[in-house]
C-alpha cells in the first residue's frame, strides 16, 4: 500500500508540473480566468490598528497607527487614501469618529478619552469607504475596555443568576452601588430598565439596601432571538444629582451550542473523515466538552473530547444505512444529545494534514461509482489568487499528494477541490505560517537594566529574508507591572492580518496560535479553521459570473460634488463656485456639465471647515438650486466579540486604573488638565452669547445689534425684519445701506457676511431662508468694523446659519443659488510628549502610563532605526513592542523588555 501510495504521489507531482500547460480552451482554465479578472475587479483592503495600550481609563489618549494592505499583494494598498476610524459605545452609538489621509497604506492619530465619556467595552472600529462594498464582518473592529475612576463618583459590581422555567430563561441582576472609598449608596433610588437586543423587556424603580445592593429581575421568552443586552440604571445621588450607568448582560442563559463539522464539507458513506466540533458557551466562550457517538443501533462508535477553547476533532467512518448522534456532556454533568449530519450515499471527502511545519499533506477520497468520470482538479488560493492548481485522476478512490508551504505567502489558503464538471464539492481553508515573508526586527545596544528617568538610547534593525529592509514601524512602550498585557488576546499585526481579517465571526485569544510553533498549537490553529464555517471566495458566484454591487468607490481624495437644477432640468455650463475662510481664505470655481453635475475633488480641509458652494447658470441667472452628493453613514452592527466584553470593567481595571488616578491628578495640579465639574441642581443665572457660533472677527456676539432665531420667528424675510428695526440702517432694492453713506454718490450696501464668508455685492438680505438663519450681527461702529478693513467701510451684517439644518452633514440649502456644508475634514493629529531631562534634576513625578509612543519610526537603508525616550519614575519591568511593515509587504512584530530599578 505504502508503495502504491508513493508511486502514485510522483504521479500526481508530474501532473502538477505540467499544470501550467493545460491548453486555453480547457474549461477548468477558463474557471481560474474568471478568478484572477474578479480579483483585479473586486480587490479587497486589509485594516488593522496598532493601538499604544491593551486598555485604557478615562482621561487617556488612545494612540494608534493604522496599517491598509492589498490583500492581492500583501503591500501597503494604493486603493484608498482615506481611512475612518471610529469610537463606538456600549450602546453601539459612535461616540467619535476620525477621518484620517492614508500615506503609503499608513496613519496614525488619537483619541482623547474626555470625562464626559463614562466606563464601559468600547470597540474601536476602522474601514476605508471601499471596503464598505466587502462588509462590515471585514472592518478592523477590536474590543477595548475603558474604565473610569479619576472622573468618576459612582463604582458598580454586577452578578448574574441565571435560571429556567417554563416562560423562559430567568434572570436575577444584583447591582452594587460603591462610592470611591468603597462605601455602600444606601437608600437611594435606582430606576433602571432591561434591554435585550434593543428590545424592552422590563423597567421599574428601587432603592439600594444597607450594602448598596438592588436586585433586578427579568424574563427572556423568547432566547434564541434575544440573546444579550444591558441594563441602564439610574442612581439618584444624596445631592439629587442623576448618575448613569449602563450594565452589560452578555447572556441570559447557561447553555452550550456544541456543533460538528465535517472537513471539506459532507460525511460520505465508506469515506473516513475527520469531523470538528466546536462548543461555545452562552457568554460567547468556548468551553470544552466531551461525549460520544452512537449509531442508530446504539452502538457506540467512539469517544471525544475538546481539548482548547471547546474545540476538537474525531475521525468518523461513515457507513451506509447508518445514522449517528452524538451525546455530548458539559462540565456540569448535563448531557444533551445532537443529531450528525447525514452521510451522502456518493460524494468526495478532502482530508489535510497541516500540522507539519514544512508541507501540508492532502488526501482526495472518493466512492467507487465516481471513479473513471474524468478529471478532478484542486486548487490552492491565498486571497483570491492561485498558487497551486493540479487535475488529480479518478481511476483510485485514493489520491495523495504533498504541498511545500515555503510555496505559499502566510495566512489563510483556501483549497478547493472541483468534480470533472468544474462544480465546487469539496473545501477547506488551512493556515501556513512561513518566516521567509517576516521582517525580523532585533534591538542594537539595548542594555537589560536602567534606572528611572534615565535616557534610552538603542537602535533596531529589520531585516527581511536576511536582507535589510527600509519601512514604517509603530513602537508602544509600556511598564507591565502597571499595564499587565494579556498574552494570548492582545491581538497584533500579525494575529489581524494575517488570521482574523480573513474570518468572519469572534475568534477567541487569536495570539495564542502565534506565541509557539509546536504541533499542539498547530492543531488547535486547524481546529480552528476547521469550525470557523466560512470561505474567501463564493466559486458559485464566479462560475455564474454574479458579480457583486460597487456601491461605495475607493476614495482617493476628499471632494464636494453634487448637482444644479432649474425647474426641475439640469443646468449645463452652470457657473459653481466654492468658498471657505476656514483657517485661511479658500475660492475656487468651476462648471456644470451636460447633466448639470459638478466636482470639486483633490480638495484637503481639516474638521470644522465650513465651505458655501454657490451656483449660477450661464447667464448668471442665480434661481437654480443645488442638491450637494452626501456620504451615507455606515451602520453601527452589534459587537461580534462578545467574548471580549466585560461586565465589571472597574473592578476589573483597578489597579491600573488607581495608578493612572495618581498621573490624572498631578497633570489636574500642573495643569495641564482638566475635569469638567458635575454641578448640583440649583439654578445658575449666566448671560448667555446671543450668536456663539458665530464667526464674527471681534468675537462671537460683540455687535452693535444682535437678532436671534427667536426673534426672527415671526419674520418673513430678513429684509422686512430689519426694515425699520436697526437704527441707521435703510433697507434699498432688498439690501441694507448705513444712511451715513447715503450721501456719498451712490451709496454701497453693507458687506454681508455668511458663515464667515463675504458674499459680495450681488448678494441679498432675501437670498437666505430667514428660518435658517442663528443668529444676526449688524456691526455699524468704527470699534466694530476696523477689523474687517476696506470690506467694513459701509458697516457689515454677520449671519450665521443653524448648524446641521437638514441633515447629519451640518448641509443647509438657500434659495437660490447656495448651500452651506460642513463636511468631516481630515482630522489634527496630534504628537505624543515625550519629557526631555536634562542634567538638572526635576523632582516632579513622572507617573506616564504610556512611557513612549512612536507611530512612525521608518529604518534607513541598512534596516537601522534609532530610539531615543526617557523612563518614567516607576520602577517594574518595560515592555517594548514593535510592529511594521516594508514597502514589499512583509510585516513583523517583536516584543522585548527591560528592567527599571
Amino acid at each position: 500500500m505504502k508503495r502504491f501510495l508513493l508511486v502514485l504521489s510522483v504521479a500526481l507531482l508530474i501532473i502538477i508540473s505540467f499544470s501550467a500547460f493545460i491548453s486555453d480552451d480547457d474549461p477548468f482554465t477558463a474557471l481560474l480566468k474568471k478568478l484572477e479578472e474578479f480579483t483585479k475587479k473586486y480587490p479587497q483592503e486589509k485594516v488593522y490598528l496598532h493601538l499604544d495600550k491593551p486598555y485604557y481609563a478615562i482621561g487617556d489618549d488612545i494612540w494608534f497607527k493604522a496599517y491598509i494592505l492589498d490583500s492581492r499583494t500583501a503591500a501597503p494598498s494604493t486603493i484608498s487614501n482615506i481611512l475612518y476610524v471610529e469610537l463606538v459605545n456600549e450602546r453601539d452609538s459612535i461616540k467619535k469618529q476620525i477621518k484620517l489621509q492614508l500615506q503609503s497604506g499608513i496613519t496614525w492619530g488619537d483619541f482623547k478619552l474626555t470625562d464626559s465619556l463614562s466606563e464601559g467595552n468600547y470597540r474601536i472600529r476602522a474601514y476605508t469607504q471601499w471596503m464598505r462594498n466587502a462588509g462590515p464582518e471585514f472592518f478592523f473592529d477590536k474590543t477595548i475596555k475603558i474604565g473610569n475612576s479619576w472622573a468618576n463618583k459612582v463604582f458598580i459590581t454586577t452578578t448574574n443568576q441565571l435560571s429556567t422555567d417554563d416562560k423562559g430563561e430567568k434572570v436575577t441582576s444584583t447591582i452594587k452601588f460603591l462610592d470611591k472609598a468603597g462605601k455602600p449608596y444606601i437608600d437611594r433610588e435606582v430606576s433602571y430598565e432591561v434591554q435585550l437586543s434593543n428590545r424592552n423587556v422590563a423597567k421599574g424603580k428601587a432603592v439600594t439596601n444597607n450594602n448598596g445592593e438592588v436586585v433586578i429581575n427579568y424574563t427572556n421568552n423568547q432566547p434564541t432571538i434575544y440573546k444579550s443586552g444591558n441594563i441602564t440604571a439610574t442612581l439618584t445621588m444624596p445631592d439629587q444629582q442623576k448618575v448613569v450607568k449602563i450594565v452589560p448582560i452578555k447572556s441570559t442563559s447557561n447553555a452550550i451550542d456544541v456543533q460538528f463539522f465535517p472537513e471539506g464539507g459532507n460525511l460520505v458513506d465508506g469515506l473516513p473523515i475527520k469531523v470538528a466540533i466546536k462548543a461555545i458557551n452562552s457568554n460567547g466562550l468556548g468551553e470544552n466538552v466531551s461525549g460520544k457517538v452512537l449509531d442508530n443501533d446504539n452502538t457506540e462508535i467512539l469517544n471525544f473530547e475538546t481539548k482548547y477553547l471547546g474545540m476538537g476533532s474525531m475521525i468518523l467512518n461513515p457507513i451506509a444505512g447508518k445514522t449517528y448522534r452524538a451525546v455530548v456532556k458539559t462540565k456540569d454533568g448535563t448531557e444533551q444529545t445532537i443529531s450528525l449530519p447525514k452521510a451522502e450515499s456518493s460524494g468526495y471527502v478532502l482530508s489535510i494534514n497541516n500540522t507539519d511545519t514544512a508541507k501540508m499533506a492532502i488526501k482526495v477520497m472518493l466512492t467507487e461509482d465516481l471513479m473513471n468520470k474524468g478529471d478532478l482538479n484542486l486548487v490552492a488560493t491565498h486571497n483570491g489568487m492561485v498558487y497551486f492548481s493540479a487535475k488529480i485522476p479518478t481511476v483510485k478512490q485514493l489520491a495523495s499528494l504533498s504541498l511545500p508551504k515555503s510555496d505559499f505567502p502566510s495566512g489563510i489558503t483556501q483549497i478547493t477541490l472541483f468534480s470533472p464538471t468544474n462544480q465546487p464539492v469539496c473545501e477547506r481553508i488551512t493556515f501556513v505560517n512561513n518566516t521567509v515573508d517576516k521582517i525580523n526586527i532585533e534591538p542594537e545596544n539595548l542594555k537589560t537594566s536602567y534606572t528611572k528617568k534615565e535616557n534610552v538610547n538603542f537602535n533596531i534593525k529589520a531585516l527581511a529574508g536576511n536582507k535589510p529592509t527600509q519601512g514604517s514601524f509603530s513602537i508602544a512602550i509600556t511598564n507591565a507591572d502597571i499595564v499587565t498585557p494579556d498574552l494570548e488576546n492582545e491581538s497584533n499585526i500579525l494575529t489581524s492580518l494575517l488570521l482574523t481579517s480573513d474570518l468572519v465571526g469572534y475568534v477567541e485569544k487569536p495570539n495564542h496560535y502565534f506565541l509557539n510553533d509546536d504541533e499542539k498549537t498547530r492543531k488547535e490553529l486547524d481546529n480552528l479553521l476547521l469550525t470557523q464555517g466560512w470561505r474567501k471566495i463564493n466559486w458559485k458566484n464566479i462560475i455564474n459570473n454574479q458579480n457583486p454591487p460597487i456601491l461605495f468607490q475607493a476614495e482617493k481624495s476628499m471632494k464636494i460634488s453634487g448637482r444644479i437644477t432649474k425647474g426641475g432640468k439640469p443646468v449645463a455650463k452652470g457657473k459653481v463656485s466654492l468658498f471657505s475662510s476656514s483657517g485661511g481664505f479658500f475660492a475656487t470655481d468651476t462648471l456644470s456639465d451636460a447633466e448639470g453635475r459638478f466636482n470639486f475633488d483633490e480638495i484637503a480641509f481639516g474638521d470644522s471647515t465650513r465651505f458655501i458652494v454657490q451656483a449660477r447658470t450661464d447667464k448668471e441667472n442665480k434661481n437654480v438650486q443645488i442638491d450637494l452628493d452626501m456620504p451615507s453613514n455606515q451602520i453601527i452592527t452589534t459587537n461580534k466579540n462578545t467574548g471580549d466584553i466585560e461586565i465589571n470593567v472597574n473592578t476589573t481595571l483597578m489597579p491600573y486604573l488607581n495608578q493612572s488616578d495618581k498621573y490624572f491628578d498631578e497633570q489636574m495640579r500642573r495643569g495641564f488638565l482638566s475635569r469638567t465639574i458635575m454641578l448640583k441642581e440649583v439654578k445658575i443665572v449666566e448671560k448667555k452669547n446671543p450668536a456663539p457660533n458665530s464667526a464674527n472677527l471681534n468675537g462671537a456676539g460683540r455687535a452693535d445689534q444682535v437678532i436671534t432665531a427667536k426673534d426672527l420667528e415671526i419674520a418673513f424675510s430678513l429684509s422686512q425684519f430689519l426694515s425699520g428695526r436697526v437704527a441707521g440702517v435703510n433697507i434699498v432694492n432688498g439690501k441694507a445701506v448705513m444712511m451715513r453713506s447715503m450721501g456719498l454718490g451712490g451709496a454701497r450696501p453693507m458687506a454681508i457676511v455668511l458663515d464667515g464668508m463675504n458674499m459680495g455685492e450681488d448678494f441679498g438680505l432675501d437670498d437666505i431662508n430667514v428660518n435658517d438663519i442663528e443668529s444676526v450681527e449688524v456691526l455699524k461702529n468704527i470699534g466694530n468694523t476696523a477689523i474687517y478693513g476696506s470690506q467694513g467701510a459701509n458697516g457689515v451684517i454677520v449671519i450665521t446659519t443653524k448648524r446641521g439644518a437638514g441633515t447629519e452633514n451640518n448641509y443647509a440649502r438657500y434659495s437660490p443659488g447656495i448651500v452651506t456644508y460642513s463636511p468631516k475634514g481630515y482630522h489634527a493629529v496630534r504628537q505624543f510628549y515625550s519629557p526631555k531631562y536634562s542634567a538638572t534634576p526635576d523632582d516632579r513625578p513622572d507617573l506616564r502610563t504610556t512611557v513612549y509612543w512612536n507611530p512612525h519610526l521608518v529604518s534607513d537603508s541598512t534596516g537601522k532605526a534609532i530610539l531615543n525616550y526617557f523612563n518614567t519614575d516607576q520602577a517594574g519591568k518595560y515592555r517594548i513592542v514593535i510592529e511594521g511593515i516594508d514597502g514589499m509587504g512583509n510585516i513583523g512584530r517583536n516584543v522585548f523588555t527591560y528592567q527599571v530599578n
